[in-house]
């Protein structure tokens, strides 16, 4: 009967309003919540095959939900550098737990980015879930499987102890008087009795001659110590050309057997220059004297050219780039009839440092940062995205988690790959429009009014036709 059916498409309206209803408090209690996707109610048609050809049966309606997870919220500004927020499409990866993930159901996605170190140095957000990423390398490599769980681990700086770096580049800008008076020491042919870079009696890095000129720079061996590199200079007879000894202070510290050099030097030649000034590159002796000087640690066999470490120093091998003006770096030394002098010299590597904090890039890189200059990657962190992240299931705190409907989720380097990419100190706000909102619960509340009418009048009508049989 019609009048059946008005009833029942009367209380399908209440209770699909009442679903609406829902959703709206929900979306307004949550306007300030952060990251939070505000949910939709759609409501469908229902209909039902009619009983006649003049006889209309009312189907009603139905509702359904759906939490818009695609809808970006804005991205508001913070004062926390481990406040995170994703410009674009994806989710964090985060887990209740902070210990290892798997595929036991531990691990959940959010947009909910104000994590903070834990007592013991774990990333943890608001809700209390863990923020997950891929560990650098010691030599900087990732391995950023898009699938596999197994290479996440909780991002952690508390087990981020202090650092010291190995000296591998350094440079010395300065000049040599070309007309620098020749040394009685230099003779035409090197080594001389007056002269030997391999005899300590007669060379520079021993004291036993007293250079022209000599430049210095600090260096530091793979646990922080400070070692000086000093760059001792004689003038020769032969136009243009300078005897050149590199050596370690202290020279203890380097074992020269077998090298074919001694008191802890690194390197003896020739620095040659052209008639205008310059560094001659195309000189033989140039790139001999000039190639990278290689310390091998204490074990390493002895080699011709290659200083060791001296038994007991306890540090690894180290290889320095020693820029005088051979490489496009720029700088360098020139031979112009100025005064000798050491302009500037820079060089790498730091000794010991602790950790001052940690630095997010939109990369995702975890940088940690040290109070000795140097900075070190320890962590990627990945941004998951789905085919349907509408389809994701929510959980409290603002995570979700996989269903069928999302489809399988796939970890990429942010901003690649249709990934959005990160954005440190800052949040994402919730993607609720209260003026929308305020519409939907006045439009909802009058719908829900007109199907309880819908209701008391096919009551009503049907009290009536009861009444006609009395």
């Amino acid at each position: 009967m019609s009048i059946n059916s008005a009833l029942q498409a009367g209380v399908s309206g209440l209770v699909a309003n009442s679903s609406a209803l829902a959703t709206i408090s929900d979306n307004i209690a949550n306007v300030n919540a952060t990251g939070y996707k505000r949910t939709r109610t759609d409501f469908t048609t229902l209909v039902q095959q009619a009983g006649g050809v003049n006889l209309y049966s009312a189907g009603g309606v139905s509702s359904s939900n759906q939490q818009l997870v695609r809808e970006q919220g804005l991205l508001t500004a913070t004062n926390s550098n481990s406040d995170l927020g994703i410009s674009g499409q994806g989710l964090f990866v985060v887990s209740p737990q902070s210990g290892a993930l798997n595929t036991s159901g531990d691990v959940l996605f959010t947009r909910v980015g104000s994590f903070s170190p834990d007592e013991t140095g774990n990333f943890k957000n608001q809700a209390g879930y863990f923020l997950q990423g891929w560990r650098v390398a010691t030599d900087g490599t990732v391995n950023t499987n898009p699938s596999d769980l197994n290479n996440l681990e909780t991002v952690n700086i508390g087990n981020i102890s202090g650092t010291a770096e190995a000296t591998d580049r350094a440079t010395i800008n300065g000049n040599l008087k070309a007309s620098q008076p020749i040394s009685a020491a230099a003779t035409l042919t090197i080594p001389s009795a007056t002269y030997d870079p391999t005899n300590s009696t007669i060379n520079m890095a021993s004291g036993a001659v007293t250079p022209d000129v000599q430049w210095a720079i600090q260096s530091f061996d793979s646990r922080g110590g400070l070692k000086t590199i000093t760059v001792s200079l004689l003038k020769t007879n032969v136009a243009n050309q300078w005897a050149t000894e590199i050596h370690v202070s202290p020279a203890a510290s380097i074992n020269n057997t077998g090298s074919g050099m001694v008191n802890g030097q690194l390197r003896t030649g020739t620095l040659v220059f052209t008639s205008d000034g310059r560094l001659d590159l195309t000189a033989a002796q140039n790139t001999a004297l000039l190639a990278p000087l290689v310390i091998n640690d204490e074990a390493a066999a002895a080699a011709v050219g290659q200083a060791r470490w001296a038994v007991g120093q306890g540090v690894s091998d180290q290889t320095i780039q020693l820029n005088l003006g051979q490489t496009a770096e720029g700088g360098g030394v020139t031979q112009y009839d100025s005064p000798s002098v050491q302009v500037s010299s820079t060089s790498n590597g730091a000794v010991f440092g602790d950790l001052t904090g940690v630095d997010i890039d939109k990369y995702g890189f975890v940088t940690a940062n040290y109070n000795n200059g140097v900075s070190r990657r320890v962590f990627q962190i990945p941004v998951a995205t789905f085919q349907n992240p509408n389809g994701l299931v929510a959980e409290s705190g603002g995570a979700f988690r996989v269903t069928p409907d999302s489809g399988s989720f796939n970890m990429k380097v942010p901003g690649q790959g249709g990934s959005g990419s990160l954005s440190s100190r800052s949040l994402e706000t919730s993607n609720v429009d209260l003026a929308s909102e305020f519409t939907g619960l006045i439009t909802t509340q009058r719908a829900y009014s007109a199907s309880a009418k819908i209701v008391t009048t096919a009551d009503e009508m049907l009290d009536e036709l009861i009444r006609i049989k009395r």
